[in-house]
């Protein structure tokens, strides 16, 4: 149950990030942008950090202790989503934002917002994978 409120939450949490908050950024003017952007970076860190670290710790945890009628196929194509989720964070979107530290640029706006559909549409993916394995474990537990 905690990897899937981790992950719905972090569903719901890259939507708005990806529709709403990094749509907004060329919006914020160039002469408060640098501590818009250092405030931001200080900020989205305390309200992403926990679940994603919930997300990762409770995936491992589900790989080592499947729930009944859970397939470890299941499993693992969710880890293989995190997995993608954090390569893809660590790899195009925080360069994004330290680059956006120097202050905005469109190009590198542009990028952070393209970039984040590979966490949005993986983290929605995530979101089917970890209400598939509640599935498969009411049938199981019906069925037992």
């Amino acid at each position: 149950m905690l990897n899937l409120i981790a992950t719905w939450f972090m569903v719901g949490l890259i939507w708005v990030i990806q529709v709403v908050h990094y749509a907004m950024f060329d919006g914020v003017g160039t002469e408060g942008f640098i501590a818009y952007q250092k405030r931001h970076q200080f900020l989205i860190t305390f309200v992403v950090g926990p679940p994603m670290l919930l997300e990762a710790v409770s995936s491992v945890l589900l790989f080592w202790y499947p729930p009944p009628g859970v397939s470890i196929a299941t499993v693992v194509a969710g880890i293989v989503l995190l997995a993608l989720i954090w390569g893809s964070t660590a790899v195009l979107q925080v360069p994004c934002h330290t680059k956006l530290l120097d202050g905005f640029e469109a190009a590198i706006h542009r990028r952070l917002v393209r970039s984040n559909w590979i966490r949005t549409l993986a983290w929605t993916a995530r979101g089917a994978v970890v209400i598939w394995m509640l599935w498969q474990t009411l049938l199981a537990n019906a069925g037992a």
